[in-house]
């Protein structure tokens, strides 16, 4: 049992709770998924991975987001053993996972597949294996169920928009997947805002389920969701579950800083840091040697105004200490960031909804 209890939420207007911070398992799985280069990888293998999900629980955070891809399948693999290890009763964990993402097979095992090879979908041996249609969704749950090791998923999360699937095949699919038990609530992640409410009036036209939840990008230096998402979230009272609070580690040391393995394999998706970014970053770094914070500190408790619970990636023990720690924050000091780092006038177009299928 936990010595230092997490704080639990109820997601957006859904019934389900889940904790905070929710770890995010895209860390854990193949070292050679996505490496940065030779000198360093950010993926965790098993052997580093859970202990550091048992530390986690430990804290009560009892909630994990993985997906499909992650590292080909192996992030859920994982996961799973983390369960089995501990034997943690399978009602007292929240497993989140994806569709829509190719996993890559044989000699592919090791590919970031789709975004670094978006024709690989077309080959024989992955046709129907990605997107969105009914054929796609239903071979990913009973593909994520078979790794995962479990009978049904709390949370079933589309990981992009499919323009090549009507709205209609894909709702229909994924309510089915709830009426059968495979499935136990909804998500989305990462596309425009108009596309998200198109497939939720889709299945609010039809009476079938729709999304509890969104996972998008958002940090004080990626501040497009307030234009229309987080807006339409809350009026429809649908959970924020965020990815990236730190800008993948941007907003946790000083632009100077040595770069994490991490920050370079994504400086190949993201665009370059520009010098509202830097200003940002400079207040935020002012702002924590104020407080006596940590800069994620300051990030993370920004974030923590406008979103249900933050995914954070913890990729050591001493680091999920340090940020367990950081969830006590009153989330009343937010706000002084956001009256100082306004939100950029340009839509911006970053890693999360650059990626078609």
């Amino acid at each position: 049992m936990s010595t230092s209890p997490a704080k639990y939420v109820q997601l957006g207007k859904s019934g389900l709770r889940v904790s905070v911070p929710i770890v995010g398992a895209a860390s854990y799985g193949n070292p050679k998924w996505a490496a940065a280069d030779e000198s360093g990888q950010w993926v965790k293998g098993e052997d580093e991975a859970l202990p550091i999900l048992k530390a986690a629980w430990d804290r009560g955070i009892n909630t994990i987001d993985t997906s499909n891809n992650y590292s080909n399948g192996d992030s859920e693999r994982i996961v799973a053993k983390f369960i089995e290890k501990h034997h943690i009763p399978r009602e007292e964990i929240v497993i989140m996972t994806k569709c829509w993402g190719l996993v890559g097979k044989g000699d592919d095992h090791d590919l970031f597949t789709v975004m670094q090879f978006p024709t690989i979908n077309n080959r024989q041996e992955y046709i129907n294996q990605s997107g969105l249609s009914r054929t796609a969704i239903f071979n990913g749950v009973e593909g994520s169920l078979a790794r995962l090791n479990t009978t049904y998923i709390d949370l079933y999360q589309i990981h992009r928009y499919d323009s090549t699937t009507p709205p209609e095949e894909t709702m229909k699919a994924l309510h089915d997947l709830v009426e059968s038990g495979k499935v136990r609530y909804l998500g989305a992640s990462s596309m425009r805002c108009w596309q998200f409410a198109l497939l939720n009036e889709m299945a609010e036209k039809n009476g079938w389920t729709k999304f509890v939840s969104m996972q998008d990008e958002y940090s004080l230096v990626y501040r497009e969701e307030e234009r229309e998402m987080l807006p339409y979230c809350q009026y429809h009272g649908i959970g924020v579950i965020p990815w990236s609070p730190l800008a993948g580690g941007q907003l946790a040391r000083p632009l100077n800083a040595s770069e994490t393995a991490r920050s370079k394999s994504f400086a190949a998706w993201v665009s370059p840091t520009q010098e509202a970014d830097q200003q940002i970053n400079k207040r935020v770094e002012e702002i924590a040697k104020k407080r006596g914070w940590k800069m994620s500190q300051v990030a993370l408790a920004w974030v923590q105004r406008n979103v249900a619970s933050p995914i954070v990636g913890l990729n050591s023990i001493n680091r999920c200490r340090r940020k367990h720690r950081r969830w006590r924050v009153d989330r009343g000091r937010g706000p002084v960031l956001g009256r100082t780092v306004p939100a950029k006038g340009c839509p911006q177009s970053r890693l999360g909804i650059l990626v078609r299928v």
